[in-house]
């Protein structure tokens, strides 16, 4: 590790000696597969869920969500809220320091607010959501919002990985990202592009007994069938992001368990009406509704994921808050109303256009950017598929890197649809491409809307809204299957694909 702040003799002594113990007592290295390589171990950088997961064991936030979605204290031990909803005075931890030895204190959480909200961020907005953090003294802090806001504590859970104030500070956001420091159950060691990262267990981490293996290693394997080979040499103990086919396949491998569960994550194509969609067919809501019409998900379900997928209504999905299966029905595969609509349109032949594609970004999503080139195609829409490496296809605000259209996917770890609201229609945040006040004035509604039965009437609203005026082609919420060595103990993903690193150890 680099910039460290405790003099090399100490560092040598306890290389030496406490290091060889604590892997002694925590078992040897947990090798968990990534199917594409992390934009950043910056949280708010974090551009995705597997950058996100990668980042996780080197930070803590003041609060935690547990595995039953239930908020508990972190680094916060206690909190108060005002009575109208816009000021959080949080009580924190004593005691826990950083990976660098610095103190965490009231200006550790000021810092983390500064430097989240930093423009340059993906998710400045889970940061700027907070109007004033301030540090009453060193172990009091008080935030204040706007407004209300409903989903507050969950976003400051999920998204805000306190940082070292004196060490961000010295090296900047693109150093930090570089070489990163929380007070999370691992620390940063080394990471070597496209190929692995490499951390160490906190010998002072503030949760007694954890972490439970004394090394952790990524390993970035975009190829599913290699990732499935590798859990079963022991290579690798995790292979995430496994196809239906695959999993089967290792139903009956010796010494690996196969995991699945329904992924709260809702799969689209993405309109643009900025950038390369200004001035494009997409502009018309009947070509937009004739693009859902022409899309068979049904087909590329059955076909591409041996059924093992739910189509999806709309960005309220099963599971979230507000959802109704008895109202919120998939667009039907309907190709000759498809074709009266690009014709009323004024598009009778169809007409041209891009689409960008992450490739080998998720379980199968180059089969489903072609599958969606030829059933598209049948409609006389030709979709010239752009594919970019994963961080090429996030490089740039409102997609940037890819044309008119662009195909990708939005998880929530609430239970809610709010976080993929408002990252795709709200103006202004990093992959917003297509915007419309009627949808932000919408999402703001919601996420001053703090009644839960009150909030989700307001998503069914959203429901018909984006029914009616589809910003998306809405595709399908995958069940995930992944496989696990059998010496893995208390391995617990949930349902946004989301796992925490802590406490799972090697038998």
């Amino acid at each position: 590790m680099t910039r460290r702040t405790v003099p090399t003799l100490l560092l040598t002594l306890f290389a030496m000696i406490v290091l060889p113990l604590v892997a002694q007592a925590q078992g040897d290295r947990l090798v968990v597969s990534l199917s594409s390589d992390p934009t950043s171990l910056f949280l708010p950088r974090a551009s995705d869920r597997t950058a996100h997961n990668a980042s996780l064991p080197l930070y803590d936030s003041l609060i935690w969500i547990n595995d039953d979605l239930e908020l508990e204290p972190a680094l916060a031990e206690s909190w108060e809220i005002s009575e109208d909803g816009t000021e959080y005075v949080f009580h924190l931890r004593r005691g826990v320091t950083f990976h660098n030895g610095e103190p965490f204190t009231a200006a550790s959480v000021v810092a983390t607010w500064e430097t989240g909200s930093d423009a340059s961020n993906d998710y400045a907005n889970f940061f700027t959501a907070a109007s004033l953090v301030e540090a009453i003294d060193d172990y009091t802090v008080r935030f204040t919002t706007p407004e209300p806001n409903a989903t507050f504590l969950t976003t400051l859970a999920f998204s805000w990985g306190m940082v070292p104030p004196a060490y961000i500070a010295e090296v900047g956001l693109d150093g930090f990202a570089q070489a990163p420091v929380g007070t999370g159950a691992f620390r940063f060691v080394s990471r070597t592009a496209g190929d692995r990262i490499l951390m160490e267990a906190n010998p002072d981490y503030w949760r007694a007994g954890y972490p439970r293996v004394a090394e952790l290693e990524f390993r970035v394997i975009p190829d599913a069938s290699t990732r499935m080979a590798a859990v079963q040499t022991g290579e690798i103990h995790i292979a995430n992001r496994l196809s239906p086919d695959q999993a089967m396949a290792l139903e009956r491998a010796p010494g690996v368990e196969v995991v699945s569960y329904l992924n709260d994550r809702a799969y689209y194509v993405g309109f643009k009406n900025v950038g390369a969609g200004a001035g494009t067919p997409l502009e018309d809501p009947r070509v937009r509704q004739a693009l859902n019409y022409g899309s068979d998900r049904f087909g590329i379900i059955n076909a591409i994921f041996s059924g093992q997928a739910e189509p999806i209504p709309g960005f309220i999905i099963e599971g979230n808050l507000g959802y109704d299966a008895a109202t919120m029905t998939p667009f039907p595969y309907d190709p000759e109303r498809a074709r009266e609509l690009l014709t009323e349109a004024g598009y009778p032949d169809g007409f041209e256009i891009s689409m960008g594609c992450p490739a080998d970004g998720y379980v199968n999503i180059n089969e489903v950017c072609l599958a969606l080139q030829r059933t598209l195609g049948d409609i006389g829409v030709e979709v010239n598929v752009e594919f970019r490496t994963t961080n090429s296809f996030w490089s740039q605000p409102q997609y940037g890197a890819v044309g008119a259209m662009f195909v990708d996917s939005w998880s929530s770890a609430i239970g809610e649809a709010l976080p993929r609201l408002e990252g795709a229609l709200v103006p202004g945040n990093y992959y917003t491409a297509w915007e419309d006040e009627r949808f932000a004035a919408l999402v703001e509604e919601i996420t001053l809307t703090v009644d839960r039965d009150a909030r989700a009437a307001l998503y069914r609203e959203m429901h018909e809204l984006m029914r009616d005026d589809p910003p998306f082609i809405y595709l399908y919420q995958p069940t995930i299957f992944e496989a696990v060595n059998e010496r893995v103990q208390d391995y617990a993903p949930r349902a946004a694909e989301e796992y925490y690193l802590f406490q799972v150890s090697l038998d």
